[in-house]
């Protein structure tokens, strides 16, 4: 599983030009899903994403979780976190979950990321989204287990 975290102040996800999900204040979370991935794996990334301290206290130091400054999470499929580029010029999709396997992981994943009491809105699985977004910092992680 990959992830690619983007500390937000806010982020919106549309599709057809119809707004389908957003937030204020907190992580734009773009989550990719290869073959071997489990529930282990959407298990220990959600813990990680809501346990991560990636916003400023009042020193300015990155100590604050999404918790303490009432943030959520925008979360969205995206397979090509799985692109291989290393040879031509085109990517190659092989390492990516089969679309069945992955909307399963990607409905599981949400549904731990809401058990840990933080607000989520989400893209739409499969569909071609528009994220607009506006960072914070910026701050951009990329997570993988």
């Amino acid at each position: 599983m990959r992830v690619l975290l983007q500390r937000v102040s806010r982020a919106e996800v549309r599709v057809g030009g119809a707004v389908i999900g957003e937030i204020g204040r907190g992580f734009c979370l773009l989550a990719g899903y290869t073959a071997t991935d489990t529930e282990a794996e959407n298990r220990w990334m959600a813990e990680k994403v809501t346990g991560l301290r990636l916003f400023t206290d009042a020193e300015g130091k990155m100590n604050l979780g999404l918790e303490e400054v009432e943030g959520a999470l925008l979360v969205v499929s995206q397979f090509t976190l799985y692109g291989d580029v290393a040879k031509g010029r085109r990517p190659s999709f092989i390492d990516a979950a089969p679309p069945e396997q992955a909307r399963a992981l990607y409905l599981q994943f949400i549904d731990l990321l809401r058990a840990q009491g933080v607000d989520v809105a989400t893209g739409e699985f499969g569909a071609d989204m528009a994220v607009d977004l506006v960072n914070d910092g910026p701050v951009t992680l990329w997570l993988e287990r």
